[in-house]
């Protein structure tokens, strides 16, 4: 999870005023592909992350600074793209900070079989979202 964060410190502040995620796609112990999050209207970290690796998916763990979202909105839901593209477990830092959508992606992809883990590093990764926003993301954490 560490490595996602450093991964996700690239997203700021060009991706404004979504959070700074850092995605990774670990193989066989190896770091395979990584992504963060783009300017809006842009791909999420685990959709860049899931464009940059090629071959199958179904012995990869995902690795992801925070929950993907459920919306359809200007980008497809990065939860629907996780939960279709085969991926068996995702690990994820903390839920999704907006409290209308916190566990909505971690059931979207339970529902799909995904074996999900929250709150690995969760502690480090919400104080660097809130340096990232300067205190403004203490009003939706």
């Amino acid at each position: 999870m560490h490595h996602a964060l450093r991964v996700g410190r690239q997203a700021w502040p060009a991706c404004s005023p979504a959070s700074p995620v850092g995605c990774i796609l670990v193989k066989e112990g190896r770091v395979v592909a990584s992504g963060y999050t783009q300017p809006p209207g842009k791909s999420h970290a685990e959709v860049m992350a899931l464009a940059r690796f090629t071959g199958d998916l179904s012995e990869v763990t995902v690795y992801m600074t925070q929950e993907p979202c459920v919306l359809h909105g200007k980008t497809p839901s990065s939860a629907q793209v996780l939960a279709s593209s085969g991926i068996k477990r995702v690990v994820i830092a903390t839920l999704d900070p907006d409290p209308r959508h916190a566990g909505a992606g971690v059931g979207v992809l339970r529902a799909a079989g995904v074996e999900v883990i929250v709150g690995v590093l969760e502690p480090q990764v919400r104080k660097e979202f809130a340096v990232a926003f300067a205190g403004s993301v203490s009003k939706l954490v």
